[in-house]
């Protein structure tokens, strides 16, 4: 996300973000945010982005990657970015607890597949054959009869 759209999210001015962000550069290594170059830039006028290069004020905008937008969200003082960081912490929680629950999930589901395997084989097998003699019996449907002809 660039930086003046996340200074929209957070309620706060671009110009502020960007200071709270350089007051704060080890906290945001490259692959939490880099600032984006003027080609770059000019590219995004030509997608709709943005609609023209002087929206910027002459300062090429950050772009900051998931990390960085959670890393911005501790780093920013207003209530919204408090909020925000607040129901990031949450989130990660829920997340971390999904999936504990869905590896346990796959620990039973494999021992049930385990488990029940040899049945489901033997089925297979079962109706394979079944399948086999119903084609047989087609086949034999379709020959020409022996001896008196209707």
């Amino acid at each position: 996300m660039l930086d003046f759209d996340l200074a929209e999210m957070y309620e706060i001015e671009t110009r502020v973000l960007k200071q709270s962000v350089k007051r704060n550069l080890k906290r945001f290594p490259k692959d939490f945010m880099f600032q984006i170059s003027k080609k770059e830039a000019e590219g995004l006028v030509s997608q709709n982005v943005i609609p023209k290069i002087q929206v910027l004020g002459g300062a090429m905008p950050f772009a900051f990657t998931e990390h960085g937008v959670t890393m911005l969200a501790s780093v920013l003082r207003s209530d919204k970015a408090i909020k925000v960081n607040i129901a990031i912490v949450r989130a990660f929680v829920m997340l971390r607890q999904f999936v504990l629950t869905n590896k346990e999930l796959a620990a039973k589901l494999a021992k049930l597949e385990r488990k029940y395997n040899k049945q489901f084989k033997d089925v297979y097998e079962a109706l394979n054959y079944l399948m086999n003699e119903k084609k047989k019996l087609i086949d034999f449907e379709k020959r020409e009869r022996i001896g008196f002809k209707k």
